[in-house]
């Protein structure tokens, strides 16, 4: 028996066409997503400032989100990455995302006073806290990144670490199998 799977790439959506998205950008293509970002503000969002995104919208992020969910073409490995720290795109934004049940990664940039601002704004329109827990932010993990190539390699692995199960530490302070047993459901997986 020969079996073969040609389902599509997963989705990385960057939201908010800065500088560290563009270095976002080029993980998610590297780690094979099909990255778009989207802004709503034209003068960012081109295709000459993120060469490695497979497409750059220009809509309102809660509108992109809303029509793209709509049409079927977000699933259990999608991982949105949201760096415009700005309320007026971050919570419609995030009321959309966190609301989808098949939304494999949310994280949103931002200091902890952003974060903490950004959790009161979600709160007072309704978010319950199970929908809040779905948030990764400050997005990331801990890696002392500073420069928006290393910030990059710190969301990058922590949407590695989520999906596979992994903690972060490093493996010279871990024992056991270096590998872990996937703990998602075999459709989400890349690749199937």
């Amino acid at each position: 028996v020969f079996v073969s799977s040609f389902a599509p790439p997963p989705r990385m959506l960057v939201f908010g066409a800065i500088d560290f998205a563009a270095a976002v950008a080029r993980q998610g293509s590297l780690l094979g997503y099909r990255v778009t970002v989207c802004d709503a503000r034209p003068v960012f969002a081109t295709a000459a400032r993120f060469p490695t995104a497979d497409e750059v919208v220009v809509d309102w992020p809660n509108r992109y989100l809303e029509a793209q969910s709509a049409a079927g073409a977000i699933d259990g490995r999608t991982v949105i990455c949201l760096l415009t720290h700005d309320p007026k795109f971050d919570v419609p934004l995030l009321e959309v995302a966190l609301r989808l049940p098949e939304i494999g990664y949310i994280g949103a940039m931002g200091s902890r006073r952003t974060h903490d601002d950004r959790i009161a704004r979600l709160r007072e329109i309704g978010l319950t806290d199970k929908e809040l827990a779905r948030l990764s932010s400050p997005i990331g993990l801990d890696l002392g990144a500073r420069t928006p190539e290393e910030t990059a390699v710190s969301i990058a692995a922590e949407i590695i670490a989520r999906r596979w199960g992994g903690t972060g530490t490093p493996l010279s302070g871990t024992g056991g199998r270096i590998h872990h047993e996937h703990n998602e459901p075999s459709e989400l997986r890349s690749g199937q």
